[in-house]
């Protein structure tokens, strides 16, 4: 890596060259850095952006899916022409076009316990942009047993936080790590992600600026990095405050990578009420052959009105409120969009009301227009 920077550059960066305690040699330092940026969606988007235009020399990117239409709500890397091209793809063609002096490392897969080691292996900085308990957990122990500083943010609805993990600060001393703070995850019910809860679109552009700023502040050293503090931010009310975490007395060392779906409790009954489930195909069989079955979508009537595979709308929200529509003498089939929301209705009508004839339908409307076809 050059050492100094050409004339184009220094026009560049000059607004960064003239900050007090930052200057050429904080410049420097960005230009020398590789970070590895996890997940190009509604954090990714900004964090790249960022980045990329405040000259960090080498980005990674891992990311294996491809631009929807619903991503254009927060996603700002991509247009209507990005629609259905891997996300990585489109982001490196926006990105280069905004900075031609950085080197990208491209990643099209899902990070796993088998590659995230080899992944962020040489990397100076993680940030992580998932919207996934397994994929947090799996992001905070790779960086703890590679001793790799992990930048997190989340968001859901109106509400963001941001963190910083596993920082060696200017003492030598090691700061808390994500388990510091989440020391188990929630039960797999109880977290829906941005596509079932819903997102506000500016508050991914609000975090994933903020979660680049504190990469920016540990490469450079500028500043006071949220080391052992976490930083969370109410769009609705504009305020934010900082709650401070220690780190865990030892014996919780991280000595290897495991399942994290099976430690996320993914793989595990989600209630002592078996939740039954049916899938696609042959809830499909069911409905051609005429079966008398009662079909309820837990959507919003905005997402029932976008496509539905018919039956009656009945929102979560309102689910108790209409316990007399729901049929006790038949199968009845709930739906929603990936399955998270039906399966939260059907724990609760089961443990609660004590039905015993309802039916999850696995992977949801997603599924259906993938085995299937497009909803109606």
């Amino acid at each position: 890596m050059n050492n100094s920077f050409t004339k184009e550059e220094l026009i560049r960066y000059s607004r960064h060259l003239i900050l007090p305690e930052f200057g050429e040699p904080g410049q420097l330092k960005l230009k020398k850095a590789k970070v590895l940026v996890v997940g190009a969606g509604g954090l990714g988007a900004p964090l790249l952006l960022y980045l990329t235009a405040a000259g960090v020399g080498t980005l990674g990117i891992i990311d294996f899916d491809e631009v929807e239409l619903s991503n254009l709500q927060r996603q700002v890397l991509y247009g209507q022409e990005s629609l259905g091209q891997p996300k990585i793809k489109a982001a490196v063609e926006r990105l280069t076009a905004l900075n031609p002096h950085i080197q990208f490392n491209l990643y099209q897969e899902k990070l796993t316990s088998a590659n995230a080691l080899e992944i962020l292996k040489g990397y100076d900085v993680v940030a992580d942009g998932t919207d996934n308990f397994p994929t947090r957990y799996l992001v905070n122990d790779a960086c703890v047993l590679l001793g790799i500083p992990n930048v997190y943010a989340s968001i859901y609805r109106y509400e963001g936080q941001v963190a910083v993990f596993n920082y060696t600060g200017k003492n030598g001393n090691r700061g808390p790590n994500y388990r510091d703070l989440y020391p188990t995850p929630p039960p797999p019910e109880m977290v829906p992600n941005c596509a079932e809860g819903g997102v506000l679109g500016v508050l991914a552009g609000i975090v994933g600026s903020m979660q680049a700023s504190e990469v920016i502040k540990v490469i450079t050293g500028t500043g006071t990095v949220l080391s052992g503090r976490l930083l969370i931010i109410d769009t609705l009310s504009m305020e934010t405050r900082t709650v401070k975490y220690p780190k865990a007395s030892p014996g919780h060392e991280i000595k290897e990578l495991i399942d994290y779906e099976e430690f996320c409790g993914m793989n595990k009954s989600l209630s002592p009420f078996e939740v039954k489930e049916i899938s696609v195909q042959e809830l499909n069989t069911l409905l051609k052959t005429g079966q008398d079955i009662q079909l309820i979508d837990v959507r919003t009537a905005f997402e029932h009105h976008i496509a539905n595979i018919g039956g009656d709308l009945i929102p979560l929200e309102d689910i108790v409120n209409q316990i007399d529509q729901i049929s006790r003498d038949k199968q009845v089939v709930l739906y929603c969009k990936v399955g998270i929301r039906s399966t939260e209705a059907i724990l609760h009508l089961q443990n609660v009301y004590n039905f015993t004839n309802l039916y999850n339908l696995t992977g949801g409307i997603s599924a259906w227009a993938n085995e299937i076809g497009k909803p109606g």
